[in-house]
């Protein structure tokens, strides 16, 4: 083991050792990624690496952060989309790697996972040192009894715990029960001022972070990290994002602004224990009206303030306000130390009620309540109306899109869920920009980042300039000409508005007949995914499963478990199945996965890259698609042995004026429009298995 760090090992000398005592083989991307990257953090330049499957991205940059820690005596932080992908990182890759390369280092790598506040048990909220969340509505009693069970495990295993966090619960908790027990990080006290500092569970989850080589995280909480006031995650200058092409999603969700009248209930209710009744009545009164409004509001994006609605807004800023000012200094905590966790729940929430609905009368700026009229929405999800804004958008684009910022929407109530007002910014580029690429250097990293065979799509998405990064495709061991083809129904209609054309089934039909199952279907929608298995479950004789009919990973475990099984679904199996083998030898997607047509957020945006010059239609419907697609398609080949066909029977996919960005988009599979072909190659698959 070195004693100096200037007598580290070369990153290539670590990637060796660490691949030849994994049973691994190093493949040149990878070899070619961990130089890079090791490149990018020296130069203090950002890089984006597109790595297809199978490359080893994982220990590509875990080996050079590792090296870089272990020489500057300084963390790295590796953010994450998924849950899955933080536990392979978590239980399987860093302890290995920090067992292989702990001789040929200074000191062993230590690692840690670091999680937003709210995924840990808090001991002051257990202790009934904090308010409740849930509203006094009436419940389903099968459904408290339900909630009292979960509330009654939650508490056995708070006994025994030693971390406090939620995913140790097996089986999962519901949000509902588990709110009972957490708080978040802008309801918690601080470890200073809380009765339980000393033993707070988020805290020592913060510690073993601060002393660790590397750091994984998630998407959301690196978001929060680089944009709020207070700091999260330990001090660093490097971070991985891998599975970077969800980054844009996670961080617009962690700054949409929600508004409905429980979240004004629970800020009045949280007021009403602190200050005098009459003033939390008028903010619980002002949250009557905004539920009598958007009770009877059609649901989708908001382009004009309505005068109703802008003084519902405003009443609520108000009232909200005035409790603010009921409830008197902040740091008035000290004084009041028993009171001190109600105060910082009731701030916390008027807070956020009170902002919120500034933040909506902003979006509206000088034109807010100005009538404005015509219907200028691109219909993303067909083609004809889509192209019909891509060479920069309706005539007449208005002048204040070009300066608004965001854009508010009405979500409809779903069940006990009510109708809620939102806002997102219309861009986050310029936040990542200050935010995060400001003071550290990023890698990215996906196996779809290169779009339209550019990164120039997603680099203006997270605010990148040019000279600022550096791209970089380091391919795919999979000789993807030679293990799978490409298929495109040409001879099959457009998709039309009014659900799955009979046509779709039929080769639907016949493809996984030829396949003899075997078949992962990807559908637009989850309307179109169960009109498919009701229909083919009557014609075929395989087993065929549809997301929703159990949890999405027993249904993989099904899947995967029994090569004749098929499973259709939407969104989640897009991005989320790995099933190298048998079991997966055909892929098929419906249609090209644009945006639907009333996405408030995706058309909005829309709009505003048409009305500032841009072509609309290419920089978000298009992107959108060939992300999705390029995932989809990624299903198919997961190991070296696998072979087999990506279907999209969607005939734009061939025909369209985009076309040639989407299919540039995917994997340089062999193509063909010939059904009779695919049909003659997946036989030929199935009989050699």
């Amino acid at each position: 083991m070195p004693k100096d760090r200037s007598e580290l090992p070369p990153v290539e000398e670590l990637l060796t050792a660490a691949v030849t005592a994994l049973g691994g083989v190093e493949r040149p991307g990878q070899v070619k990624m961990a130089q890079a990257v090791r490149d990018a953090v020296e130069s203090e330049e950002h890089l984006a690496v597109q790595a297809g499957t199978g490359t080893g991205k994982s220990l590509a940059y875990l080996v050079p952060a590792i090296r870089y820690a272990a020489e500057k005596g300084k963390a790295v932080v590796v953010s994450t989309a998924t849950i899955a992908l933080q536990r392979q990182l978590v239980d399987r890759d860093l302890p290995r790697l920090a067992d292989t390369l702990e001789s040929l280092l200074p000191h062993r790598p230590e690692f840690a996972i670091l999680k937003g506040r709210r995924n840990y048990l808090c001991r002051h909220k257990m202790a009934d040192g904090m308010p409740e969340d849930e509203d006094d509505q009436l419940f389903d009693p099968r459904e408290v009894s339900a909630t009292g069970r979960m509330v009654q495990r939650i508490q056995d295993w708070a006994n025994d715990t030693e971390t406090g966090d939620r995913d140790e619960i097996v089986p999962g908790v519901s949000d509902q029960a588990w709110r009972q027990f957490s708080v978040t990080a802008r309801e918690c006290l601080g470890a200073q001022r809380c009765p339980s500092g000393a033993d707070c569970f988020a805290e020592l989850a913060r510690e073993r972070a601060g002393e660790a080589d590397v750091v994984v995280t998630n998407h959301a909480l690196l978001a929060i990290d680089a944009m709020e006031d207070f700091a999260v995650l330990p001090e660093h200058d490097v971070v991985v994002v891998d599975e970077a092409h969800e980054l844009v999603d996670r961080v617009t969700s962690v700054v949409t602004g929600e508004l409905s009248d429980s979240t004004v209930s629970l800020a009045a209710r949280r007021a009403g224990r602190l200050v005098e009744q009459g003033i939390a009545d008028r903010l619980q009164e002002a949250g009557e009206d905004l539920r009598s409004l958007l009770a009877v509001a059609p649901p989708g994006r908001v382009d004009t303030l309505p005068g109703s609605l802008g003084m519902t807004l405003a009443l609520v800023r108000d009232a909200a306000f005035a409790c603010i000012t009921a409830l008197g200094p902040r740091n008035k905590d000290k004084d009041d130390p028993e009171n001190a966790g109600l105060r910082k729940a009731a701030f916390t929430a008027l807070d956020d009620v009170h902002d919120t609905a500034q933040r909506m009368l902003d979006a509206f700026g000088p034109a807010a309540g100005r009538d404005e009229t015509g219907d200028d929405a691109e219909d993303t999800g067909d083609s004809r109306d889509s192209e019909r804004g891509a060479n920069g958008g309706p005539e007449g684009a208005r002048s204040e899109e070009v300066h608004r910022a965001e854009v508010v929407w009405l979500e409809e109530g779903r069940g006990r869920v009510p109708p809620s007002l939102r806002v997102a910014p219309l861009s986050v580029g310029g936040m990542l920009r200050d935010k995060l690429f400001g003071d550290r250097t990023v890698v990215l990293t996906s196996a779809t980042l290169a779009l339209g065979g550019s990164f120039d799509s997603l680099s203006r998405q997270w605010g990148l300039r040019a000279g600022e990064w550096t791209g970089l495709d380091v391919g795919s061991p999979f000789d993807h000409p030679r293990r799978g083809i490409l298929y495109v129904a040409t001879h099959l209609p457009q998709p039309g508005r009014d659900g799955l054309p009979e046509a779709y089934v039929d080769e639907i039909a016949e493809l996984i007949e030829a396949a003899g199952g075997r078949t992962l279907g990807l559908f637009s929608s989850m309307r179109a995914a169960k009109a498919a298995t009701e229909a083919l479950r009557e014609r075929l004789d395989v087993p065929l499963l549809c997301q929703g009919d159990d949890s999405t990973s027993q249904l993989v475990k099904q899947f995967a478990a029994d090569p004749a099984t098929c499973l259709f679904g939407t969104l989640s199996l897009w991005q989320g199945v790995d099933v190298p083998g048998p079991s997966l030898t055909l892929v098929i997607i419906d249609r090209v996965p644009f945006p639907r047509p009333d996405d408030p957020l995706a058309s909005a945006r829309q709009r505003h890259v048409a009305a500032t010059g841009g072509n609309g239609f290419m920089a978000v419907a298009a992107t959108h698609a060939a992300l999705l697609l390029a995932q989809g398609a990624g299903r198919l080949l997961r190991s070296m042995d696998d072979r087999g066909v990506v279907a999209v029977l969607d005939p734009r996919l061939a025909t369209a004026r985009y076309s040639g960005f989407l299919l540039n988009s995917l994997p340089p599979f062999w193509r063909t429009t010939d059904p009779a072909k695919v049909r003659d190659a997946l036989r030929r698959l199935t009989a050699g298995s």
